[in-house]
């Protein structure tokens, strides 16, 4: 977990040393998450924008689009504040959410957008105050306006998240005023009220995403998250109560609003609440001190993401940014953060700014919903929030979020979750690790261990497939340091598909080192890509240990069904490997039993023999392990078969060709057919790099030892399992 800084107070006399963020300023509930939400949903949009939703919408059309941003809100409320009462929530809000479930990659690539979006929504309020700023003094620059309130938000910011908070207590009392002064306006009701609009100036999908940002601020506590005395109570507390008094006042607003003010008037005169107050200086400094509050909230609040991205090295330069003063400040962070705002200003769209917005915090929200719902459904025990909420909640957020970006753009919506999904491959191929100082690890073994163990439930439920037969070796290792098996050959048997169970046996007092021998013995598979599991096995007696395994392995769901067995120079283990051979296949393993060319080994790893015979039992096998080794090596198969008496030569030939069409094998397959006897046949066959041949019963070990020097290279001898089918 996130360690919370302790922060040290300032010594200084000025501004900074009485407004810092030192370990005993930490914030509460009402000045760290409630005031942050209320100021930053109650902004820009409410003041220059509701008046032109009603417009267009209508009041029941206000009343949806309100309700259905705020389903989407509350949700996402709901879900942040269950997860928070789990977890310790470290800096940056969702990000630091998102990354301690699905791990930085994850948290990294929906942080940076919604950093973006937090930075892009100061420009937004710092537009809507210049908006405001210009009613008053129309003769003034709307550039010089904005620029010098940007240097104002940034002084502020730079100072402290305390000082920031301080201020905002005062344009809280504003707002309040200004709104009552526009509930308690003088004007005679309009002689009928529009309940549904003809959305004249845009459509349904439209005038939504201009409005959504209204409700976008449940954030902007939790991007304190790192300030905050108790953010496992502060968040849900603060987050909830914000935003159902906002749905209050918005609702409230949207029906004064259609009550008293002409549809015309609502499109076209942005200014429709200054104009409609009783006390007009009242709503004008409310417009301004709420667009400044909006602003200040997103400024201090971005540059926090910042430094959380930063701290965990997911972005360039973090160095420079995860850097933090004395007294807790993301100075540099914030500094960059200006700079980024100050450029989105000479956008100075509203409405373009607020759709873009729009897609970035959806993103974020839908994350963060889908976050808790995968909680929700892998039951886990270390999932127990002290407040819960159905699963229906966190599914709605996540599914609400996805189908608004969709219905109001498709196009950029597509563009942001490829860019999203984009910076995770980015991300990945950073190859990032969390902080000593975060233990736990992230959702994401576990679930996809979840959803394997959901797979393996539903594909008990069929036969085992044929078609989706697959390479999986199990190999025991008598002695992993003097282990004589080809780790190149392996991999090229079961890459890219397939997998590896390897083992040893040894008593309690020695596995220690075998077990380290037995890993660095299949490291290097695990590095070329391979799925390797290793085990070392308590047993004074390896026969009988090995056996054990086989009959453990049988009953699980991701069994392997092939055996994979060494045939080395000594005769003293022929016994064992019988046994083994044996005891797989009543078990439904199929067998590989590898004789290596002392010198030769593999070759130049190109051409591979497979030796048929037209009423043999054991060809299935063999044909799908030169299948595997002629697509690794890029080699050529050469199928041989031996004919008892020339006149079968022909038939033979036609019986190669056919098999061969239904087994799809690859055009540049040879065929071969040699005159008997085989043991003649073997010695002038084609040359190979290896040999594959059927494991006679019994198995003739003497034999195939000698089958090596016959052909004066490596042989694979196998075993069907009955359950293998080349033609599929």
């Amino acid at each position: 977990m996130t360690k919370h800084l302790r922060t040290i107070p300032s010594k200084g006399k000025g501004l900074r040393g009485l407004f810092s963020s030192g370990a005993g300023n930490k914030l509460g509930t009402f000045g760290g998450v409630f005031t942050p939400d209320v100021l930053t949903i109650l902004g820009v949009i409410m003041y220059l924008r509701l008046g032109w939703v009603v417009g267009n919408a209508g009041l029941l059309g206000t009343f949806a689009i309100i309700i259905l941003a705020k389903v989407i809100t509350i949700c996402t409320g709901l879900s942040m504040s269950s997860i928070t009462t789990n977890i310790r929530i470290g800096a940056g809000g969702a990000y630091s959410i998102i990354t301690k479930s699905l791990g930085l990659e994850a948290g990294g690539s929906v942080g940076i957008p919604f950093y973006v979006s937090q930075t892009l929504s100061a420009a937004l309020y710092i537009v809507g105050f210049s908006e405001g700023w210009l009613r008053f003094f129309p003769e003034h620059d709307p550039m010089l306006v904005s620029g010098i309130s940007w240097v104002i938000l940034l002084g502020i910011s730079y100072i402290s998240a305390a000082f920031a908070i301080k201020v905002q207590y005062f344009v809280l009392v504003i707002i309040v005023l200004s709104l009552f002064s526009f509930m308690s306006t003088p004007a005679e009701p309009v002689a009928q009220i529009t309940l549904v609009g003809h959305f004249e100036d845009a459509g349904f999908w439209h005038v939504f995403a201009i409005f959504f940002p209204a409700v976008t601020g449940i954030m902007a506590g939790a991007n304190l998250s790192g300030d905050l005395k108790d953010p496992r109570k502060s968040i849900p507390m603060g987050t909830m109560s914000a935003i159902f008094t906002t749905m209050l006042i918005y609702l409230g607003l949207a029906a004064l609003a259609a009550w008293y003010v002409p549809m015309d008037q609502l499109r076209h005169n942005q200014m429709v609440m200054v104009d409609y107050a009783r006390f007009e200086i009242l709503v004008v400094w409310g417009i301004l001190a709420a667009t400044f509050s909006s602003a200040l909230g997103s400024m201090v609040g971005a540059p926090r993401i910042l430094q959380a991205l930063a701290e965990h090295k997911t972005i360039p330069f973090y160095r420079v940014f995860a850097k933090k003063t004395a007294d807790n400040e993301p100075r540099n962070a914030i500094i960059f953060t200006g700079l980024v705002i100050l450029l989105t200003l000479f956008v100075g769209s509203l409405d373009a700014l607020a759709t873009l917005i729009t897609m970035f915090f959806l993103i974020t929200y839908g994350m963060l919903n889908l976050v808790v719902f995968i909680h929700q459904s892998m039951k886990v025990i270390s999932f127990r929030p002290t407040f819960r909420i159905p699963r229906f909640i966190s599914f709605t957020g996540a599914f609400g979020c996805l189908a608004v970006m969709l219905l109001i753009n498709p196009v950029f919506s597509v563009v942001a979750l490829v860019i999203i999904i984009g910076l995770y491959v980015w991300l990945t191929r950073r190859g990032l690790n969390a902080p000593e100082n975060e233990a736990g690890g992230d959702l994401r073994g576990g679930l996809l261990l979840a959803v394997a163990e959901k797979a393996s439930q539903l594909s008990s439920r069929f036969p085992k497939s044929q078609i989706a037969w697959k390479p999986d070796l199990l190999i025991p290792v008598s002695n992993p340091a003097k282990w004589a098996g080809s780790l190149l050959l392996i991999r090229n048997i079961v890459y890219p598909s397939g997998s590896i169970f390897t083992f040893t046996v040894s008593e309690e007092s020695s596995q220690e080192g075998v077990g380290e021998a037995l890993k660095k013995l299949v490291e290097p598979l695990g590095r070329q890509g391979v799925l390797v599991n290793s085990a070392v096995i308590d047993d004074s007696e390896f026969l009988h240990g090995a056996r054990n395994v086989i009959q453990t392995l049988h009953g699980g769901s991701f069994r392997p069904n092939t055996l994979f067995l060494n045939l080395g120079d000594s005769s003293e283990r022929d016994d064992q490997i019988r046994t083994l051979i044996e005891h797989g296949a009543r078990h439904d393993l199929g067998t590989i039993l590898l004789r290596q060319h002392p010198r030769i080994a593999f070759g130049l790893q190109k051409e591979v023999n497979l030796w048929l015979r037209d009423k043999s039992p054991n060809w299935q096998l063999g044909m799908l392990i030169a299948l595997q080794l002629q697509s690794n090596w890029g080699g050529v198969i050469k199928v041989v078969t031996v004919a008892d008496y020339p006149g079968e030569k022909k038939r033979l030939h036609h019986f190669l060709e056919t098999l061969a069409d239904q087994a799809r094998l690859p055009s540049t397959t040879e065929f071969h057919v040699l005159d008997g006897p085989f043991n003649e046949s073997l010695q002038h066959g084609p040359r190979a790099d290896i040999n594959i041949l059927g494991i006679a019963i019994p198995a003739p070990l003497g034999f195939m030892r000698k089958a090596v020097e016959i052909t004066n290279s490596s042989c694979l001898f196998v075993r069907d399992s009955g359950k293998e089918n080349a033609l599929v």
